[in-house]
């Protein structure tokens, strides 16, 4: 409805005599009161808001009719609060108030009565009852804040909101990041974090130093690219324990680990040793670390001649150019160190503590610059693109059956079911879960065979019958 200028004018100067909207309402039958105060701050040449006190304390009236109308009809808040000059943070703050008022009120009306706890606490009926609803309201996100809650404590109370979300993803369950951001703020399921003075291994120009080859350039397209490597401290009651680990860029993926009571040069080269051990002939990675004295002496640079790796090295007092693998010491420390209690531990269980925390990170901690995938889960994924790789360097022709068509592939279905039938079916129970078998018209010519977490094993026929060429690691 419009008023006209005079209705207005009226009406500001009847507030302006008697100091109250509900008198104005009452005499003349318009407007509401939140409009009332609209017009107030629209035409100050007739009620000057500043000079009236009790202005900046809003009416009890007025917290009724705007709760009344954000909560039971439904109006935006952003829109009431501009309509009576309020801010939006200040409606809300209302409403959290009359919900705490509500909950009193419920809890004293066995024993007092209502109309009683109303009066003094201030509350109008009306908004009494709406905000009883929700009390007794069965919370709709009860499985969902069970499974939150679980999620947070598996994963070592170290996941905010945003990997939580991407496990419950993962799993299926759809919904949206501000609602488990609210159900752990709910919850408190809060992580720790704090920050201590870092390890400093630099002892000064022992040995030449080489090239920053890699020039804070993280980023490899395969595994065994480019390495990182730095030394990290751990301070407990029991004593001091230092981790040395190599740490690849493609994944964020620790190589190789020690962990030691001592920064010496075992520490560092039994580490590389480890790492080399993994690396297949015809992989030279790039090992990139400061200028700590571990990297300068003269065993360690022999051991990297040796198996032909390529060193590279931070500029002096520069940990930008080593912040990836940093940045793992900082998610290391925050997530399992920080925070928590080590006094009761010995170095020999707290040592066990970071070899199952190293453990964890490579197979479950999932990260979201990996698609929500944990490293290992994500060389696994990147298996496929690997594969296709090979195909088009032998220059072999790729086809595929229908989506969910299984006669396309019919014989070597048919394989598949007389080697169940006359073999596994109702006689043993094999611990073989994958089997790949790459098939000449009705002859098999190669059959790769995936023990879980044992090894993998792969055969192919040859003159004399079916020959074992290779054991693989089940992870590699």
């Amino acid at each position: 409805m419009r008023y006209t200028q005079e209705q207005i004018s009226t009406a500001l100067v009847l507030l302006k005599a008697t100091g109250s909207p509900d008198k104005v309402v009452q005499t003349l039958g318009y407007p509401s009161a939140p409009m009332l105060y609209h017009w107030c701050k629209k035409y100050p040449e007739y009620y000057d808001v500043p000079n009236q006190k009790h202005w900046r304390q809003a009416p009890t009236e007025l917290k009724h009719d705007v709760i009344k109308r954000c909560l039971i009809k439904g109006e935006p808040v952003k829109l009431v609060a501009e309509e009576i000059g309020y801010t939006p943070s200040l409606i809300y703050k209302w409403i959290r108030e009359y919900r705490e008022k509500a909950v009193i009120i419920d809890a004293l009306k066995n024993k007092y009565s209502l109309p009683d706890l109303l009066k003094k606490l201030n509350l109008a009926k009306s908004s009494y009852y709406y905000q009883e609803k929700p009390i007794y309201a069965e919370d709709k996100y009860s499985n969902l804040r069970k499974r939150i809650i679980q999620l947070f404590h598996e994963n070592r109370d170290i996941f905010g909101y945003r990997r939580i979300h991407m496990l419950l993803h993962r799993e299926g369950i759809k919904v949206s990041e501000k609602v488990v951001r609210r159900i752990m703020k709910q919850e408190k399921l809060i992580i720790r974090r704090k920050r201590r003075q870092k390890y400093n291994s630099y002892k000064g120009e022992i040995t030449p130093a080489v090239e920053k080859v890699i020039a804070r350039d993280f980023h490899a397209t395969k595994p065994n690219q480019k390495w990182l490597t730095d030394i990290t401290e751990f301070s407990i009651k029991a004593g001091k324990i230092y981790l040395s680990p190599i740490i690849d860029c493609l994944d964020g993926m620790p190589v190789s680990w020690t962990i030691g009571t001592s920064p010496n040069a075992e520490l560092a080269n039994t580490m590389l040793r480890n790492a080399i051990a993994t690396l297949k002939p015809n992989e030279k990675p790039i090992v990139h670390s400061d200028r700590g004295c571990h990297y300068r002496w003269p065993e360690w640079i022999q051991i990297m001649e040796e198996a032909n790796l390529t060193r590279s090295m931070s500029k002096k007092g520069c940990s930008p150019d080593n912040s990836a693998c940093e940045g793992f010491f900082g998610h290391l420390k925050t997530e399992m160190f920080y925070g928590y209690d080590w006094d009761e531990y010995s170095i020999e269980e707290f040592i066990h503590e970071i070899n199952g925390y190293m453990g964890w990170y490579c197979k479950d901690r999932i990260k979201s610059t990996l698609g929500g995938l944990s490293p290992l889960d994500y060389r696994r994924s990147i298996g496929i693109a690997v594969s296709i790789q090979i195909m088009e360097e032998a220059n072999l022709t790729r086809s595929m059956s229908k989506k969910g068509c299984s006669p396309d592939n019919s014989a070597c279905e048919g394989f598949f079911g007389h080697l169940k039938a006359e073999m596994f079916y109702g006689i043993v129970s094999l611990p073989f879960t994958q089997i790949l078998i790459t098939m000449d018209m009705d002859l098999p010519l190669s059959i790769s065979c995936l023990v879980p977490e044992i090894k993998s094993a792969h055969y192919k026929l040859s003159g004399d019958g079916w020959e074992f060429t290779q054991k693989l690691s089940a992870y590699e």
